[in-house]
């Protein structure tokens, strides 16, 4: 599995042997190093070259790390007609995505007391935590099925949760066509009861600002300012994305055993597009990307809730408008090179440069934000994709990518180690349980978002800096 070096920040593995496609993947000089100390990664991104219908390469982002069948910030696209469908490609948790609220507080008027405010606000309308279920009885015994149908348009329309502005800013609209609950196992519909929560991992909601603007054209239109106050909501679809996963996997592997298919490893099972099994997963993966939209416009109406009370006025008056929704966890057919092809992306984020006609209608003259979340003792970054990100499918790293599994971190990060890589952000959960969230655990985001920024595929607009974060418990 050796890589070869073929431009600034670029390195190849030419299609050879078994392989179906080249691969290439992006690291700078630094991350190269990081990579070749977990050559796994490189290894599962060769698997995935190996599998019937990949078209032409499949691609490793600067955050890439060992996944569960193709790494985290790996991305395979696949003949829209004649390729496969992998569930451990998409990911355990489908849409996993992070969404971005402006504001027109300045960062000078929000001190300590307000922030620990904000928290505690949030944290009693926003359960956080592993297995969590909605505080709000409404949607305990929500109808599931057009969740998974409509996705955020559902939280809009019926429950009002939100503006129409929202679902123009967020991918797809909120709603992927096709989901479909009767394609849904009984024990993923009983945990679906965990909409309006965040979970635990590496998902937060973080109150920030903007620290420094790159482009101010970009960042004015997005309505980013300078020193103003920001949120991040990062989560996904929860127990009922991660039961789907699971189930297709086990479906895909006992299927393609009845059908003498062969696949490299038990994480990359996969069924062909046009199976009866691949529309199947594909109805139930939109529905749980549904689910995941709609999760995240519940707990933007929470979060903006909890700065009204705050603040003592109507959120509106606050900003807290939606800059963008993006997805992490996803397969969606898409049109490259002229061809229909089925994209997965699996910690990674498209990002559609200006004047492409898939850009929603609010960011055609400017290309969506891509959001690239850091970790919670760093920064967060928001770019915007060029021209040349054709040769990725329109796509960037989605985070900054572990450097020490959770395993690792937690039995060699100490809690005092982990409070001071805070820096004087804010945690609402400081427990042991959290140490493998330390951002020593994450590779450093300046090096990984410049990877990309060097070479040209994206356009920085501005970083963003933690100030206090609602973290779950495993």
């Amino acid at each position: 599995m050796e890589l070869t070096k073929v431009d600034k920040n670029k390195y190849m593995i030419k299609r050879h042997g078994k392989m179906n496609s080249d691969i290439v993947v992006y690291v700078n000089d630094y991350l190269y190093e990081l990579l070749m100390e977990e050559n796994e990664a490189v290894h599962q991104l060769y698997n995935a070259s190996c599998l019937p219908g990949v078209y032409k390469r499949v691609l490793g982002m600067p955050d890439i790390h060992t996944g569960f069948g193709l790494p985290i910030g790996g991305i395979m696209a696949m003949d829209g007609e004649e390729g496969v469908i992998s569930a451990g490609a998409v990911g355990m948790d489908i849409n996993c995505g992070v969404r971005l609220l402006n504001t027109n507080i300045p960062r000078t008027e929000v001190n300590e007391g307000i922030l620990k405010e904000l928290l505690k606000e949030i944290e009693s309308r926003v359960p956080s935590g592993l297995g969590k279920k909605s505080r709000d009885k409404k949607f305990r015994n929500i109808n599931l099925s057009r969740v998974a149908e409509f996705g955020a348009e559902e939280m809009v329309k019926t429950y009002g949760l939100g503006t129409d502005e929202d679902l123009q800013n967020t991918e797809e609209y909120g709603r992927i066509p096709g989901g479909d609950l009767d394609v849904v196992s009984s024990r993923a519909v009983e945990r679906g009861d965990q909409i309006g929560t965040i979970g635990s991992g590496n998902h937060f909601i973080e109150i920030g600002y903007v620290s420094k603007v790159f482009d101010k054209d970009l960042a004015d239109y997005f309505g980013l300012r300078e020193k103003n106050i920001t949120v991040l909501i990062h989560t996904g679809s929860r127990g009922f994305g991660h039961q789907i996963c699971t189930d297709y996997t086990n479906l895909m592997l006992k299927k393609a055993e009845s059908m003498k298919l062969s696949f490299p490893s038990k994480g990359l099972a996969y069924m062909p597009i046009k199976s009866p099994e691949g529309k199947q997963y594909l109805a139930a993966m939109a529905a749980a990307a549904n689910f995941a939209f709609a999760n995240r416009q519940i707990i933007t109406d929470y979060v903006r809730d909890a700065f009204s009370k705050v603040f003592r006025c109507a959120w509106g008056k606050l900003g807290l408008k939606l800059v963008y929704d993006v997805a992490h966890n996803i397969a969606k057919f898409e049109e490259h090179d002229g061809k229909k092809l089925l994209i997965h992306r699996k910690g990674a984020t498209r990002a559609l440069p200006s004047g492409h006609k898939a850009n929603p209608l609010n960011y055609i003259s400017t290309g969506h934000p891509a959001i690239i979340p850091g970790t919670m003792g760093t920064a967060s970054y928001v770019v915007v994709g060029t021209d040349k990100a054709y040769e990725t499918f329109y796509s960037v790293n989605h985070g900054a990518g572990r450097v020490l599994s959770r395993n690792k971190a937690k039995k060699t990060i100490s809690q005092q180690e982990f409070q001071e890589s805070l820096k004087g952000v804010i945690c609402f959960q400081k427990s042991k349980k959290i140490l493998d969230e330390a951002p020593t655990a994450y590779k450093d985001i300046e090096q990984v978002v410049d990877t990309l920024w060097e070479i040209g595929i994206t356009k920085k607009v501005v970083k963003l800096k933690p100030l206090a974060v609602l973290k779950g418990e495993d």
